[in-house]
């Protein structure tokens, strides 16, 4: 019984790891982007707003959040949102969904990363919103299309 325990999961170790790619297919990774300052409200300190709609609604331009131990895994996502309203300046509220979309990385334990996917709401928003974040890789952080910033 052992044995087959251990072939399985030796077996679904190597499905797992031949489904990622050896290219990445994120677009917006930049290892020469500065880590993000956290304000004294506890949230990421963002200064510029995206010009581009993809940033962080695409998978492939996701918000890369760069973190520095597993302690930070979960936060940094929160960071970033923490410091956003809607678009009129109303409340956010955000869960995680999902991980999704493996991609090769050098600071995966496993030579890979995942995206995180969180659902994000405010009031008279009528279909909520996914955005993907990537706490593998860095990147310079804007606030995306349809947010503002907290005053």
């Amino acid at each position: 019984m052992k044995i087959k325990s251990l072939i399985a999961i030796i077996f679904i170790g190597i499905f797992a790891v031949s489904c990622i790619s050896t290219k990445s297919t994120l677009k917006n990774v930049d290892d020469n982007a500065p880590e993000p300052i956290l304000t004294k409200n506890g949230w990421f300190l963002i200064t510029e707003y995206t010009k581009d709609k993809k940033y962080g609604y695409d998978k492939n331009y996701p918000i890369n959040i760069f973190y520095k131990s597993v302690a930070d895994e979960d936060i940094n996502p929160k960071r970033f949102l923490d410091a956003l309203t809607g678009p009129k300046g109303e409340a956010i509220t955000y869960k995680k969904l999902e991980s999704c979309c493996p991609f090769p990385s050098k600071r995966g334990e496993s030579g890979a990363g995942f995206l995180d996917i969180y659902e994000i709401n405010y009031p008279r928003l009528k279909k909520p919103l996914k955005l993907y974040f990537n706490i593998y890789e860095k990147g310079y952080l804007f606030v995306p299309k349809g947010f503002e910033l907290k005053k």
